[in-house]
């Protein structure tokens, strides 16, 4: 099947996007252009034509809602926002759907769209309970943030054949709903990123006064994750550095008084500006000067951190972000991104494309403390133990007497498998070792009494 042809059935589909035969011709163009991720979305999509009938209404939209889910999961969010779109056509009132669409488009930063659908999708529902597929090993209630990003992505965690997963906006939800909950053995605390988090602090721990279950990643650990807290907590950690990081929380009435705030916190250009409960880069800026910064304060007209840059260039010119994994505080590497830009991120760094950017990462996978040398390894073990998460993660890079350069760390971080065809493959088996942590951290809580009191007080 041609592009061409590929291009006449998507657009079939987006006139009869229940028609099985249109999916089923899809699925073939897909599974001959190698996208996984397409093949996968448009088989879900028949096998639930075929269970649930093509006529419109609730069920039949469950179909396009499963190809929606498939291509944001793997990150396509384009793809993702087409489907839901249509799923929201079909079935205006599933509350899911609104609820993924409007993740998806604030990523996209259609912050307007996203927050219309958000709020439908919670006046609809709070509670979102997603069956285990297979034999039910746990059944997990996640607290998450409906109005804001800062929820730790759970989708490989918790994988949806083993563990029942009850989502529940709390940030909607009145205490009286916390007793009309459906059955769980234990909560994971997934509002992970600290400035969505403290605002929740009081509703968080009317909750937890009332949780007989064990809960992970409470509130009261999440709390000690702020970017400009980063610093006193990893203070005393030997071969750690965490650049000065202050958080602003209006912009200042002129130029001079924002220069003397800066003089005062000890910072100096470059800085880095983040608005607040923000990730991935997303709207991050690097200012050199205050001719710059101070218009940009204003314009962004909301709290943000600025961070001291530090140029942290290896001697080959390139830039490395390595990411580790803490499970109970346990650190596992994830991966390392190698880029000639002073922003690493994994997808833009051309990791696939270039052989000896794999070799080195896979050389950081199989042996990290190798890689990183005794001192950086013993002080990522360290900073994991002084987060007290359940799950965490950190950003970091090694300066070039061997230190670790903190770019952040907190309970945020994204771990998901890569496809086992591409050039990525390599870095499953340390992934699964991830998870493999992570699955055993909930079967051994879900044995333990009670923990959650006594800290957040």
């Amino acid at each position: 099947m041609t592009s061409d042809t590929l291009e006449q059935v998507a657009q079939a589909l987006d006139a009869a996007p229940l028609d099985a035969a249109l999916h089923a011709r899809m699925l073939a163009a897909m599974r001959a252009a190698n996208d996984e991720a397409g093949s996968a979305a448009h088989q879900l999509a028949l096998a639930a034509l075929a269970a649930l009938g093509t006529a419109p209404g609730g069920q039949s939209a469950l179909a396009l809602y499963n190809i929606a889910t498939v291509y944001a999961m793997k990150g396509r969010r384009k793809e993702a926002i087409h489907w839901y779109r249509h799923t929201l056509k079909v079935e205006p009132g599933l509350a899911i759907a609104h609820q993924n669409l409007a993740v998806a488009l604030e990523r996209e930063e259609l912050r307007e769209e996203a927050a219309f659908h958000r709020e439908r999708a919670y006046q609809l529902q709070r509670v979102f309970t997603e069956a285990a597929l297979g034999d039910e090993q746990h059944r997990i209630l996640i607290l998450g943030a409906g109005k804001g990003t800062g929820n730790v992505p759970l989708e490989t965690l918790l994988s949806p054949q083993k563990y029942t997963r009850v989502r529940y906006a709390i940030d909607y939800a009145s205490e009286a709903e916390d007793a009309q909950l459906p059955p769980y053995d234990l909560v994971f605390n997934g509002i992970g990123d600290a400035d969505i988090a403290t605002p929740l602090a009081t509703r968080l721990a009317q909750f937890v006064d009332r949780c007989d279950r064990p809960i992970l990643n409470p509130p009261h650990a999440i709390t000690n994750t702020h970017r400009h807290s980063t610093a006193a907590l990893l203070e005393s950690v030997q071969d750690v550095i965490v650049p000065c990081c202050i958080r602003i929380d209006s912009c200042p009435a002129n130029i001079d008084e924002l220069a003397s705030r800066i003089d005062l916190s000890g910072l100096s250009f470059p800085l880095l500006m983040r608005p607040l409960a923000t990730h991935g880069g997303e709207r991050l800026e690097k200012h050199t000067s205050l001719a710059t910064l101070f218009p940009a304060l204003a314009e962004l007209g909301a709290p943000c951190y600025l961070t001291a840059w530090q140029d942290f260039r290896s001697e080959d010119g390139y830039y490395r972000k390595y990411r580790v994994i803490y499970v109970e505080g346990k650190p596992f590497p994830y991966h390392l991104a190698i880029s000639s830009h002073w922003l690493v991120h994994y997808f833009s760094a051309n990791m696939a494309d270039e052989s000896w950017k794999l070799h080195e990462e896979l050389g950081f996978l199989a042996d990290p403390a190798a890689a990183l040398g005794e001192r950086a390894f013993n002080a990522i073990a360290e900073i994991g133990r002084r987060l007290s998460l359940d799950y965490g993660g950190i950003d970091f890079t090694l300066t070039a007497d061997g230190q670790v350069l903190v770019f952040e760390t907190n309970a945020t971080m994204l771990t998901h498998r890569e496809s086992q065809v591409g050039p990525l493959a390599h870095k499953n088996p340390y992934i699964d070792r991830i998870i493999e942590a992570f699955e055993h951290m909930l079967d051994t809580r879900a044995m333990t009494p009670d923990d959650n009191r006594g800290e957040h007080d």
